[in-house]
């Protein structure tokens, strides 16, 4: 898990050019009854680098309300193709794969939605592969699940396993995007993790300080060098951070440097 965020409440999505597997990655909604719905999983595929969107028989497209859900990715409906079979949306394809929330009578290798992501993307080199979701009441009906060489679950609560349809293709096209070898995107250079030297270079600052304010006498050390060590290791400090504390340390200094030599003065 990333521990260093741009900003606080950040959402960071994937840095980088899209991985030219993803683009041969094409996502297929079967007679998809609300178009809000094909709206928010164009946003989903885009958010992860697909944009190859096939729609078989949908009740209503376009429509405004797929427009508004699409929230930016508009692109990616204006490129939708409508056919009238599923067979026409996976033309071209080399591998079809079924999300599936239940198991099915049909005699097909089931996996994980995560290993159906490593799939995917390994198929996706050699030509175009098709994520194939189905109705959102009722799911892909025996005969459009049968296209299909692999099906795939999203290992849900199985208490309450139900998710709406544009959830599901997000976590599809994620785990797709994970399997590309996706990474979270290079620090700016204000946010880089200071140098060991930079670390080192506080660390006897705040030697120095501590013995110019009286904290620390190094005749009788202890263990709090070793301590405050580990407690800047831990701290995984950027470098501007490493400046602000020795900033604050050098006006100790020098604070304690003048009432040295008010006192003296006396």
């Amino acid at each position: 898990m990333y521990s260093r965020p741009f900003r606080k409440g950040a959402i960071l999505v994937q840095n980088g050019q899209n991985d030219s597997r993803l683009q041969n990655l094409r996502v297929v909604l079967t007679q998809t009854s609300h178009p809000g719905n094909i709206g928010a999983a164009a946003r989903a595929m885009k958010t992860m680098g697909l944009t190859d969107l096939v729609l078989v028989s949908p009740r209503t497209f376009p429509h405004p309300e797929a427009e508004a859900r699409a929230a930016g990715a508009t692109d990616v409906l204006a490129a939708a193709r409508v056919v009238a079979t599923l067979d026409a949306a996976l033309e071209g394809c080399v591998l079809a794969i079924a999300a599936s929330a239940r198991r099915r009578e049909l005699r097909h290798e089931f996996v994980s939605v995560r290993e159906a992501g490593v799939r995917a993307v390994a198929s996706a080199a050699a030509g175009r592969v098709a994520l194939v979701f189905g109705n959102e009441t009722s799911g892909l009906s025996r005969e459009e699940a049968a296209r299909c060489q692999l099906f795939a679950m999203i290992p849900a609560d199985p208490g309450y396993s139900s998710l709406n349809l544009a959830a599901a293709v997000q976590v599809f096209c994620y785990e797709a995007r994970v399997a590309a070898g996706a990474s979270l995107p290079d620090l700016p250079a204000e946010f880089a993790p200071a140098s060991l030297t930079e670390l080192e270079g506080l660390l006897a600052h705040a030697e120095a300080t501590l013995i110019a304010i009286g904290y620390f006498d190094p005749a009788n050390p202890k263990r709090l060098l070793p301590r405050l060590r580990r407690l800047v290791a831990r701290a995984n400090l950027e470098g501007e951070e490493v400046n602000i504390l020795r900033g604050i340390l050098e006006a100790a200094r020098r604070q304690a440097e003048e009432m040295r030599k008010s006192k003296d003065a006396r």
